[in-house]
C-alpha cells in the first residue's frame, strides 16, 4: 500500500509571458516544478513520483527533478497529452501495483506545504476515496448568463448568489482511491471523445460518476501561479518562510 503522486507540470506558461514553460520557470533559483516536488516528498507520505512534461522536455525535466537532493523519492517523467486530463491519464498509466492511494498535484502550486500533502492522503485513507483541499471564498460570488443585446458593452445578468458560507475555492494536491480514480478517468476520456472538451478537475471526474468528493483545509501558501504578479507575491511567501 503505496502513495504515488502525479505531479503535472506540462502546461506551456503563455499567461506568465516567458519562452519557456510555466514549470520550469524559477522561482528563487530553482524551477517550479522543483519546489512542488521538493515539498511532495517532505510530506513523508509519498513514496514515488511521476512527473509530466511538454513534449520534448522528459529529459530536461528529469534533471532538475530527480537529481534534486531535496527529492528523496523515486521519479518518473512522462510526456503529457494536449489537456490537463489527458496528461494525468498519462502519469496515472504508471502507477505500480502497490500504489492505492493517487495525488494528482499542480506544478503551478509549488508552494503547497508538505502538511496539506499528509492531511489529504491521510483523509483518503481514512475512507474517502476522493479529497481535495479548499479554502472558504471570502468574495461575494454571482452566477450570470450573458445579455444578447448588450451592445457590445459586456453586460451580464445575475441569476443567482450563492451563499458564499457552502463554497471553496479548490487547490491541489487532490487525493484518490487509485481505483476510484481510474474508473472516473476511463469515464472522463470516453466523454471528453464524445463531448470535444475536456475537464479540468479530476475530484469532478469521480462526481460525474457520482461518487462524492470530500474537502479538506486548504492552505493560502498552496495558491496557483498564473501570471507574473503571482511568481512575486510567492517569491514573498518564500521569503517569509524562510
Amino acid at each position: 500500500m503505496t502513495t504515488l503522486a502525479i505531479l503535472t507540470a506540462a502546461g506551456s506558461g503563455t499567461r506568465l509571458g516567458r519562452d519557456l514553460p510555466k514549470a520550469l520557470v524559477a522561482l528563487a533559483g530553482f524551477p517550479l516544478v522543483v519546489h512542488a516536488a521538493r515539498r511532495l516528498a517532505a510530506s513523508g507520505v509519498v513514496d514515488s513520483l511521476v512527473v509530466t512534461c511538454p513534449a520534448g522536455l522528459d529529459v530536461a525535466v528529469r534533471d532538475v527533478v530527480a537529481q534534486d537532493p531535496h527529492v528523496d523519492v523515486p521519479v518518473r517523467v512522462v510526456e503529457g497529452g494536449a489537456t490537463r486530463q489527458a496528461s494525468v491519464a498519462a502519469g496515472l498509466a504508471l502507477a505500480a501495483p502497490g500504489d492505492d492511494v493517487v495525488l494528482v498535484h499542480d506544478a503551478a502550486r509549488p508552494l503547497a506545504p508538505p502538511l496539506l500533502v499528509r492531511r489529504v492522503v491521510e483523509a483518503v485513507r481514512a475512507g474517502h476515496g476522493a479529497v481535495v483541499p479548499g479554502l472558504p471564498v471570502t468574495d461575494t460570488v454571482k452566477r450570470v448568463v450573458p445579455v444578447p443585446a448588450a451592445g457590445g458593452l459586456g453586460v451580464e445578468r445575475v441569476v443567482e448568489t450563492p451563499d458564499r458560507a457552502e463554497l471553496r475555492a479548490v487547490q491541489t494536491p487532490q487525493g484518490f482511491d487509485r481505483a476510484l480514480l481510474e474508473r472516473a478517468h476511463a469515464q472522463g476520456a470516453a466523454r471528453a471523445r464524445a463531448e470535444g472538451r475536456a475537464a479540468t478537475d479530476d475530484a469532478g471526474l469521480v462526481e460525474a460518476l457520482g461518487e462524492a468528493a470530500y474537502v479538506v483545509p486548504g492552505e493560502e501558501a498552496a495558491m496557483k501561479i498564473t501570471t507574473e504578479r503571482d511568481l512575486q507575491v510567492a517569491a514573498l511567501l518564500l521569503g517569509e518562510a524562510s
